[in-house]
Order: structure tokens, then sequence, then C-alpha cells
């Protein structure tokens, strides 16, 4: 029975750096690249949403359950100018600048893994989650709070993901 257990590991494990070698490709297409290209190699987008230029912001996601989403502005031309890894510590600063609302913040990250509430009374407000690895190695989500009514982010914080809690989910 141990055995087993050590041999699905392995194979979990291998499954995941395959999935992490994945995400360094995508990062590394170059600028310019027809999306067309982009979409050949590593599939459609599963998010999007139109630019004021005529373009459009392209996501490809693993959210609710991943913690990887990679994003690109698509010209009117249909060239790509980058891929950006998304889910990161230092990406998700980019909220400390400007006026954030949710059709900005779900155009810029991508949708959440989950909407909820948090906070009772005058405090309540809509909390969005994305599953991501804090500093590259922790199973987190990042908390995007917004107003009670949701119009706008008020602040943001990294915190455990409870999915990877040992107590709860004890699979091994």
């Amino acid at each position: 029975m141990i055995r087993h257990y050590r041999t699905v590991r392995v194979a979990v494990a291998s499954i995941a750096l395959a999935g992490l070698a994945a995400c360094a490709n995508m990062a590394e297409v170059p600028p310019g690249s027809p999306l067309s290209q982009v979409q050949a190699q590593f599939g459609n987008p599963n998010f999007e949403c139109p630019l004021a230029d005529g373009g459009r912001r392209v996501i490809w996601t693993q959210q609710p359950m991943g913690q990887y989403a990679w994003g690109a502005n698509v010209s009117p031309d249909g060239r790509i100018d980058r891929v950006l890894p998304l889910l990161t510590d230092a990406h998700f600063k980019v909220l400390e600048t400007g006026d954030w609302g949710p059709d900005r913040v779900r155009c810029e990250f991508g949708p959440p893994a989950r909407i909820d509430q948090a906070g009772l009374g005058e405090k309540r407000e809509v909390v969005w989650s994305y599953r991501y690895r804090e500093n590259s190695v922790w199973n987190s989500l990042m908390y995007v709070y917004m107003s009670r009514d949701g119009s706008k982010v008020t602040h943001f914080h990294p915190g455990p993901d409870p999915m990877y809690d040992d107590d709860k989910f004890n699979w091994w």
C-alpha cells in the first residue's frame, strides 16, 4: 500500500513539473508574435476583454483551481505585446496605484477563483480570491477586497490557501 502511494506521488510530481515547464515557455513567447501562432502552441485564451485602442486583452488562466495565469495585450492587427505571468507578488502590486473596479481587476488578472464577502455591518466587503504561489513557493490566495458595493478595490493581501491545509485534506 505504501509503495502505491509513492508511485502516485511520483506521478503527481512529474505532472506538476511538466506543467511548470509549460509555464516557463509561455513567458518566452517573443513580443510581436501573432496571436494565432501563440494559440496554436498554447491553446485559446479562456478569458478576454476589449481595450480602448481597439485591441483586446487575452488571458490564459488556471483559476479556479490552478495557481497560474498569463496575459497579453493584442493589437488590432492581431499581434501580442508580450506574455506576462499575472498571478505573482510583483504583478499584484499594480493594485497599489490608481482606481481599480471589478472590470479592471478582471481584465488585468482574469476571473478570480472565488468571490465571497467578509466583515460585518458597515465593514462588510466583497473579497475576490486568486490562487497563486506566493514568492513562487507558498500555496496562497491573494485576497482583493472591494468596497461594500463591490465597485472599487480598497486593499489586498496574501494568505495561506486552505485547499492545501493538510488537516482539511489529508490525501496521503
